[in-house]
């Protein structure tokens, strides 16, 4: 088990550009809520968070029962935008995603997974979209697990995979995903084409501006 590695991937805003879907859901659901619609930045900037912990920073006002509200109202949304649009479907995944995850995939001992704010039903519509879960061994939602950057997600990718967490590596667009990283222990890549602005991923180690450079930045961390 020592000499194998693993690979942890976010995934919207890092494989995936689902913002359209995320922002039109969002301000929908706030729209049926009664709520003033939430910016376009200050949506993406709470990306990566499970949806009660987002709308918060969102309306930090609300009681817990309007935050549950909204967050079953944004789910409906969701759904419902799903069925008539594609939702994951129709979102890209980013340019050279799908060739890196070939690539590390052809390697024996790499391992590779997501770590996602995702619930499972949307990661899974995602994977079948883009026929791409057939690169991960292991997947953490939202679902069973605290919110990001709690580090629970990584933690059960390490007991999964049986890897060391010095040899693990974090892959993502947000400081969300990057605190994460480090709260389990792991290497950190941050990726400039996602979410969050450069300026907020002072925590990775490495900062990449393409899929392209993935490898020698792993490379670089494992050296």
């Amino acid at each position: 088990m020592r000499d194998l590695k693993l690979v942890m991937f976010d995934m919207d805003g890092t494989l995936m550009d689902s913002q359209d879907f995320i922002l039109m859901a969002m301000r929908y659901a706030f729209e049926q809520a009664g709520h003033p619609a939430p910016s376009k930045a200050d949506v993406l900037s709470i990306v990566g968070l499970s949806l009660d912990a987002a709308v918060e920073v969102l309306l930090p006002d609300l009681d817990a029962s309007e935050n549950h509200r909204t967050v079953e109202l944004y789910r409906r949304s969701f759904i419902e935008l799903r069925a008539k649009l594609g939702g994951e479907a129709k979102a890209p995944l980013y340019p050279g995603a799908i060739e890196a995850l070939e690539r590390l995939h052809r390697v024996d001992e790499i391992l590779l997974g997501v770590a996602t704010g995702k619930a499972r039903r949307g990661l899974d519509h995602a994977y079948h979209s883009h026929d791409i879960g057939r690169f991960f061994v292991t997947s953490q939602t939202a679902d069973n697990h605290p919110s990001k950057p709690h580090p629970s997600m990584l933690l059960q990718a390490l007991a999964d995979t049986g890897v060391e967490a010095a040899r693990a590596v974090m892959v993502g667009d947000t400081e969300f995903d990057m605190e994460m990283g480090r709260a389990a222990g792991f290497a950190t890549i941050g990726v400039n084409w996602g979410y969050h602005p450069v300026r907020r991923l002072g925590a990775a180690d490495v900062i990449i501006d393409d899929f392209a450079e993935l490898d020698a930045a792993l490379n670089e961390i494992w050296s």
